[in-house]
């Protein structure tokens, strides 16, 4: 086998390198005030944990969770949010 990796996906590659954590205060400004975002979405993790989800104009997201410490943590980010609409269930 030859050391060509032709047919082999790319490494995906994200838009954040690590994981970025920051008092709560300061995260919610800097998604506010640099992104634009707004928190859309939030749903109880653990009893320590919420995960929070942000939405910029773009429909551009980012995934943040805050503990109960005061710490909050950018722990996933993409683009194309789409919201769904609640489908009847009958």
């Amino acid at each position: 086998m030859s050391g060509s990796l032709c047919g082999l996906p790319a490494a995906a590659t994200s838009p954040i390198a690590e994981v970025i954590c920051e008092p709560s205060s300061r995260m919610t400004q800097r998604l506010k005030r640099q992104q634009g975002a707004t928190l859309t979405s939030t749903g109880l993790r653990s009893p320590d944990e919420v995960l929070e989800l942000w939405l910029d104009p773009r429909d551009n997201w980012t995934m943040v969770i805050t503990y109960a410490s005061g710490t909050s943590c950018i722990v996933a980010m993409g683009a194309h949010w789409s919201r769904m609409e609640p489908q009847d269930p009958a």
